[in-house]
């Protein structure tokens, strides 16, 4: 069974343009990665746990604050490893630099004996659509076409 993650895109309107958060992970994987690194922050949902529940506790816990709002059901997408991503979309702000993301723990380097913190979310950033678009993971790229047909 694939594993089910819930996340939030959170946009908002620039005169006639509108502009998504995305959030770049932390950890050695990501590190120096740009072009098709970015994503909504997401997370896994917890036995028993709502979609948008999960959605909301993984914006919290990856960019410091609960967005205000409630989120709309936007899209359903399967990334290119299997995991599916349920995706909520909701207008409003945020002020990047106001982030505060929590860290996990890992064997880094591998089989090293050494575990390293890094936090979850190292940048976050706000993208006019087409910019998004190329900056994007390409399995999430779906939630800008489900933004725009709702938008």
């Amino acid at each position: 069974m694939p594993v089910i993650s819930a996340g939030i895109l959170l946009y908002r309107r620039r005169g006639d343009a509108t502009e998504v958060l995305l959030v770049r992970p932390g950890g050695p994987f990501w590190r120096g990665r740009d072009a098709g690194a970015w994503m909504i922050p997401k997370g896994v949902v917890e036995p028993g746990e709502a979609m948008l529940a999960a959605a909301l506790r993984e914006f919290e816990e990856e960019l410091g604050s609960r967005p205000e709002g409630v989120p709309r059901p936007l899209c359903r997408v399967r990334q290119a490893g299997g995991k599916i991503v349920e995706a909520f979309a909701l207008e409003g702000d945020f002020d990047p630099e106001s982030m505060t993301s929590i860290a996990f723990s890992l064997e880094y380097p591998p089989k090293s004996g050494r575990f390293q913190d890094f936090p979850e979310v190292e940048e976050a950033r706000w993208f006019p659509l087409a910019e998004a678009r190329a900056m994007m993971l390409p399995s999430q790229l779906p939630m800008l076409d489900a933004l725009e047909r709702q938008s």
